[in-house]
């Protein structure tokens, strides 16, 4: 008697939903274990900093209410619980639950990574398809001033990118704001731009190179052939094979912005999550720094997801592998029967 067949795109979603478990397990372990590894007692965020003069009884009080008079393992497996059940507890610094801390800070974080990514694609494709479009010795130079700058905005730390776009934009020509708050548009300019450039370029060189080999290849050639337009080659067949491995890399991306908004937030002066991270590593808030880590690693997967699904709808190769039967795989006998 043969097993029901499981349909593919649930064997997908179960596939994904379990990885998003996993994840949030592996991350709010590593990070509690490293909290505690680093030093320091969360019992003073709870009475109010390293500075308190709290008596013995206070800090008895304060381990007892929050299980901190508990043994390790033990703490362990409550926190570890609590993320699994959508629980993340109370700030030990603030005093309010952690989940309303992180609604509040995590839209700002992802408008910024989200706008950073855009950007960071619009640069990355324009680049590409300048260097990629460019003939004769004058083209040529430019392309290799072009794949220059790819390398050079690739290696550009944050901190010091920002601190050069603030001196020029703000402090020189006064044009944009050198702080940015949740509800000024003209303060998201340099926190985007600061985020996207190194992003630009490393997806500039990937999507240039993935370009030349589109560009080379027998269909780019034949539609040549057939009287086509080098613009109209390219928009048309080589940019959509092109592009993919740039939107494969995406994903990575966004999750670079994700870790790259501790530093421009607390460069610029942006709430958000990543200033909101920093500050609870400082004062040994686990239960913040605990739940701020796993959103963000469950964002990095549902990003994925995302990725995932973009490129099937860009490459039908995918979208035929996936339909295909368990027992028949390219690259594999077909079991037939």
């Amino acid at each position: 008697m043969r097993r029901p067949r499981v349909p593919g795109w649930l064997r997908w979603l179960l596939r994904r939903v379990g990885s998003v478990v996993l994840v949030a397990w592996v991350v709010a372990t590593v990070v509690f274990f490293a909290l505690r590894a680093a030093g320091g007692d969360p019992t003073e965020a709870l009475l109010g900093g390293p500075g308190s003069q709290a008596g013995p009884e206070a800090v008895a009080a304060a381990r007892a209410q929050y299980g901190l008079d508990q043994p390790l393992l033990v703490q362990y497996a409550v926190q570890v619980w609590r993320v699994l059940t959508l629980d993340l507890g109370v700030s030990y610094a603030r005093k309010v639950p952690v989940a309303d801390l992180l609604t509040e800070q995590l839209p700002g974080t992802l408008l910024l990574a989200v706008l950073a990514l855009l950007l960071a694609w619009v640069l990355a494709l324009a680049v590409a398809t300048a260097a990629v479009r460019a003939t004769g010795p004058v083209g040529r130079a430019c392309a290799a001033l072009l794949r220059g700058a790819e390398v050079v905005a690739a290696v550009l730390p944050h901190f010091w990118l920002g601190a050069v776009l603030i001196v020029v934009f703000s402090s020189t020509l006064g044009w944009l704001p050198a702080t940015s708050s949740g509800t000024d548009l003209r303060g998201l300019v340099l926190p985007t731009v600061t985020l996207a450039v190194p992003v630009a370029g490393f997806l500039g060189q990937v999507m240039r190179d993935s370009l030349d080999e589109a560009t080379a290849a027998p269909f780019a050639t034949s539609a040549r052939a057939r009287g086509g337009s080098p613009v109209g080659v390219l928009w048309r067949h080589t940019l959509r094979h092109g592009v993919l491995p740039a939107v494969a890399l995406s994903g990575w991306a966004f999750g670079s912005l994700l870790s790259g908004a501790v530093v421009v937030e607390t460069l610029f002066g942006r709430p958000g999550l990543g200033r909101l991270l920093l500050d609870a590593t400082m004062q040994r808030d686990v239960p913040v720094v605990v739940g701020a880590v796993v959103v963000v690693a469950v964002a990095y997967v549902l990003v994925m997801l995302l990725v995932d699904v973009a490129e099937r709808v860009l490459d039908p190769r995918l979208r035929a592998v996936a339909s295909l039967p368990a027992t028949v795989r390219p690259g594999e006998p077909a079991v037939l029967g």
